[in-house]
């Protein structure tokens, strides 16, 4: 397997790097598997990978405003998801793309399938997540509760979804965020199937026990929860980190099982 990681951080410190490269290690160690991964520095570089060099992409979230600003990586990133699909209608042997927060917001925006627009507040901590009905049967979730957790860090949002472009282009909302019954502002969409081969998160389901820690207990992130939400909601925060029914078990089954059932349909076409 040949992977290419799309890297959105614009250089800054984070987390989900880490983790990504990480869940990769793991899935090329498998017995049977093998390969490698390479890394393309997308925003502060141009760098975007050959998709007829590589089967799979992870593309990451990052900072900032997911939509256009001018910025040259900008179109060449767009051009990136045009082709996967382009591509995977005209070969039998498909490309494989995951797209994580940020990408996940360029991609909805890119493809019109809603408004992305900035949130009254940054959305931050360990959340829950709701299926819809389509969720119920996606095969990424079989191995997670009806009532799922994840690391939520944004201060975007895809709402107002465009159905007839959704529906036309194939694809599927699968979640959407927590439910907030004293707030009047319509729940964000939190994951979408774009096709076969293409999936997204508003999420971050790479995000994993020991990061989060180090990320909640940094002073200045602490205060700002504290501030945001209270201490009460701060110390249990901490205390989802280390449920193993929580965001540990999300780390362990979404992208794991995505790159398994990409290299599964590969290697049978192979």
């Amino acid at each position: 397997m040949k992977i290419a990681i799309l890297d959105l951080y614009d250089g800054r410190p984070n987390e989900g790097m880490r983790c990504i490269k990480m869940l990769c290690d793991q899935f090329l160690a498998q017995e049977g598997t093998g390969g490698q991964y390479d890394i393309f520095d997308v925003r502060q570089k141009n760098e975007i990978p050959d998709i007829y060099n590589y089967q799979i992409f992870i593309s990451t979230g990052g900072p900032g405003n997911p939509l256009p600003e001018g910025h040259p990586w900008e179109k060449k990133f767009t051009g990136f998801i045009d082709s996967i699909f382009a591509y995977n209608a005209t070969h039998d042997v498909k490309k494989y793309l995951f797209l994580i927060c940020h990408s996940f917001q360029i991609a909805s925006h890119h493809l019109g399938f809603g408004s992305v627009c900035k949130r009254r507040s940054t959305s931050f901590g360990v959340m829950p997540i709701h299926r819809t009905h389509e969720g119920e049967s996606e095969p990424l979730f079989d191995k997670l509760p009806e009532l799922f957790y994840a690391v939520d860090s944004r201060d975007y949002q895809l709402i107002q979804p465009d159905w007839e472009k959704i529906n036309a282009f194939g694809a599927k909302v699968l979640c959407l965020e927590k439910i907030r019954p004293y707030v009047p502002l319509e729940r964000a969409i939190m994951a979408i199937r774009f096709s076969d081969e293409v999936f997204g998160t508003q999420f971050h389901p790479e995000a994993d026990s020991e990061g989060m820690k180090r990320y909640f207990k940094q002073e200045e992130k602490m205060l700002a929860v504290i501030k945001e939400y209270g201490a009460d909601k701060y110390e249990e925060m901490i205390d989802r980190l280390d449920d193993p029914d929580k965001i540990m078990l999300t780390e362990a089954v979404i992208i794991p099982t995505f790159l398994r059932n990409a290299a599964e349909h590969l290697l049978e076409l192979a």
